[in-house]
């Protein structure tokens, strides 16, 4: 049987329709954490996670399930748990890190914390939440994350062609045992990610990354790469 490239009803899916190229989607996709209340369809849904479910993993075994949660009974009682477990989350970060900054500041660390507690003061609004998950068919490995992690990306990038944004957490760890009684998530599937998705308050731009030259090395170890 050839690849399945079938939407819903038997076409074949858009994933693009904003124009964004390849390498621009890679080098424009920020984490996302303002959204518009505005749903996300059901055809931009399909294309992100079609998108997502054609990313590698170890011998194509395909261990990546994605758990949407919009706006049924069930999906309500997880996103009020993961809320509580952001917020949580959120105040041992600023705690932890040290994350301060009065409201008129313009530091890209208090632009940071300004963002974050709107995130987690919100999060039952956000109209989409993916949970990435993978189904174990041994026992957990560290590399295990080689067969989930790509198709979290996978749907990041389809995400930004589509107008949409999101951001890849872990801080749904904290409500893992009753994410998995509210879902009936069995133990032998491992909760990797939680991806909340939707339409940005703002917009995608150029990521802030350190300069090429400081991060590839050749021939050996910190081996400066002049064509970097």
């Amino acid at each position: 049987m050839g690849p399945d490239h079938r939407g819903r009803a038997g076409g074949r899916l858009r994933v693009s329709v904003t124009g964004v190229g390849l390498l621009e989607g890679l080098a424009t996709t920020r984490a996302i954490r303002r959204f518009r209340p505005d749903p996300v369809c059901d055809d931009d849904l399909a294309a992100i996670l079609f998108a997502a479910t054609r990313a590698p993993s170890g011998t194509n075994r395909q261990p990546f399930r994605f758990l949407v949660l919009r706006d049924g009974p069930m999906a309500a009682e997880a996103k009020g748990a993961l809320g509580e477990a952001f917020r949580a989350a959120a105040t041992d970060k600023v705690a932890v890190e040290g994350y301060r900054g009065a409201p008129g500041e313009d530091s890209p660390t208090a632009r940071f914390t300004r963002s974050l507690a709107r995130f987690v003061e919100r999060f039952e609004d956000i109209p989409v939440v993916v949970l990435a998950c993978l189904v174990r068919h041994r026992a957990p490995d560290p590399y295990e994350g080689a067969s989930i992690y790509p198709a979290c990306q996978n749907l990041l990038l389809a995400a930004r062609a589509r107008g949409l944004g999101g951001v890849m957490t872990n801080w749904h760890l904290g409500a893992e045992h009753r994410l998995r009684h509210i879902l009936a998530i069995p133990d032998g599937v491992a909760l990797s990610a939680c991806i909340p998705l939707g339409h940005p308050e703002g917009r995608h731009g150029p990521v802030r990354r350190k300069p090429l030259r400081d991060l590839v090395y050749e021939d050996r170890w910190e081996g400066e790469a002049p064509w970097a």
